[in-house]
């Protein structure tokens, strides 16, 4: 049986990145939500370390994950640098990714450009959650927060997003996507 650990990123105290009244935290827990959604249609278990706005410790998430076994962790991100200065979706694995880790992260990276993001490219970082996990992991920066055109993108075509990525994670673990 396949199982995935999603992780939304920051959330309660910690917001994350902020844009015109906007909060990354808010973003990556309602669109994750529903891609964890579309993917248990298909059997597959989904355990999500925060279903609210709640305030969890890197190290709260990390030893989540590493209470189970999961095929993936996969931690949904936005983006922020300057506002209006940079855009596109990035997606990440720790420094030495195994092959699992990089084969999704290139699934999951070449979705996102479909939709229209620039395509920034799967890049090795040493994050907490990449590095501190069992599981093979990504990280995903879905668009740049402080970037009109990429939350465009996010709003108008968010259902398609929400079917890129679950079809993307889907065929990493060898399942088929059923449309609705």
């Amino acid at each position: 049986m396949v199982r995935l650990c999603f992780d939304y990123g920051h959330g309660g105290e910690d917001s994350g990145a902020l844009y015109n009244g906007r909060k990354e935290s808010n973003d990556v827990l309602s669109l994750g939500r529903a891609i964890a959604s579309d993917i248990r249609r298909h059997g597959i278990i989904v355990d999500e370390i925060r279903t609210s706005d709640a305030t969890i410790s890197l190290r709260d998430r990390s030893n989540f994950e590493n209470r189970s076994t999961y095929d993936f962790f996969i931690s949904f991100h936005r983006n922020a640098y300057l506002p209006e200065q940079a855009k596109g979706a990035e997606t990440y694995t720790y420094l030495n990714p195994g092959a699992k880790s990089k084969g999704l992260a290139k699934r999951i990276q070449a979705s996102l450009v479909t939709m229209g993001f620039v395509n920034r490219g799967v890049k090795a970082a040493n994050f907490h959650v990449l590095r501190e996990t069992k599981s093979s992991a990504v990280l995903v920066e879905i668009g740049f927060i402080d970037n009109t055109n990429d939350n465009k993108v996010f709003d108008s075509k968010r259902s398609e997003i929400i079917k890129v990525l679950a079809k993307a994670i889907l065929a990493e673990v060898g399942v088929s996507y059923i449309p609705m």
